[in-house]
């Protein structure tokens, strides 16, 4: 009998390649459908020569290929991780943003109603905008400006889990919708504009370390592999997965004081430089984990400065490779 197979869109990014690694040790087999346009090589490189893995260079804006469509007879699950993720990059192509949350995941809803697989998808904190209600209960409706720069991707999340929920309630699609919050570790890319990736490789280069606003806003930061057993564990969840589940660790703390963690755990004497705050960048941001709790007994184990610590090595390994490896991705 053969192995689970399993689709991974998003599966040579950030989260997805942490993903991917834990479903092929689970002996999953896995198809990994990405377009590369966030994805780092080197992610990929770890994925590739593995038993059951299998690599497919597509766009869920697209229609998707044959290599992934017809394989409908055997998948099981289908993960949606396809989307840039970090304002920098998905401001970079709006248009695209938005048609890959919106027409990306229908393309993969009907592969879920046609093979009979349950799809998770991976929603977004940025649903709730600049909250006025802390922490972020699920049925809280959030403030997000709908015609402004981030609503690409905060208005994309929202409708991806419209037409995710409206699939589940007509019975074409099993479905289960995972709101992630600020999430780290390694495998990120050193330039995508996240505020971890951005605070440790400024403070391991010479460069100023950049701070936005007065410092003041608040984050909760998660590790990627706690992220992946929840993640795992929310697409195993009995229930009728009507309802979205929050998924992060609900320890807060500001931006300047994650800033002064990194200073102090990589001994830095590079400058902090104050920028101006971008636009509907949220004040404070924590989530409400009962959910996750109560149904997949679930949260995090990794604590902050146990994930800086590995995250902080990673990084130093990944900026003292060769600069043409680097210039090459």
């Amino acid at each position: 009998m053969s192995n689970p197979l399993t689709l991974v869109a998003g599966g040579a990014g950030f989260i997805g390649s942490h993903l991917v690694l834990r479903l092929l040790d689970q002996d999953h087999e896995v198809i990994c459908l990405d377009n590369l346009q966030t994805s780092r090589p080197s992610n990929l490189s770890l994925l590739q020569g593995r038993p059951g893995f299998r690599f497919v260079e597509a766009d869920i804006v697209n229609p998707l290929p044959t290599a992934v469509t017809g394989e409908a007879g055997r998948l099981t699950r289908i993960y949606n991780l396809a989307c840039a993720a970090s304002p920098p990059q998905y401001q970079a192509d709006p248009e695209h943003t938005m048609l890959t949350n919106v027409v990306g995941t229908n393309h993969l809803l009907r592969l879920a109603e046609k093979s009979g697989a349950r799809l998770l998808l991976t929603s977004t904190s940025e649903v709730y905008g600049d909250p006025e209600v802390h922490p972020q209960q699920e049925d809280y409706r959030g403030a997000v400006n709908c015609t402004g720069p981030r609503a690409c991707y905060d208005e994309g999340k929202r409708a991806a889990e419209a037409l995710a929920f409206d699939y589940a309630r007509m019975g074409r699609a099993e479905v289960r919708v995972a709101r992630i919050f600020n999430t780290y570790g390694p495998h990120m890319n050193p330039d995508d504009g996240r505020v971890v990736s951005n605070l440790i490789c400024q403070a391991l280069s010479d460069e100023d370390i950049t701070l936005y606003g007065d410092g003041s806003q608040t984050r909760s930061f998660c590790y990627v592999s706690d992220m992946v057993d929840a993640l795992t564990a929310l697409m195993e969840s009995d229930g009728d997965g009507l309802a979205p589940v929050n998924v992060g660790n609900p320890v807060e703390l500001t931006v300047a004081e994650l800033a002064e963690r990194v200073v102090a755990m990589t001994g830095t004497r590079n400058r902090i430089v104050y920028r101006p705050l971008p636009q509907d960048d949220p004040r404070r941001r924590r989530p409400d984990i009962t959910r996750a709790r109560a149904l997949l007994g679930w949260e995090p184990r990794v604590g902050l400065a146990e994930g800086l610590e590995k995250t902080c090595a990673w990084f130093a390994r990944e900026l003292a490779r060769e600069p043409e490896s680097l210039a090459a991705e």
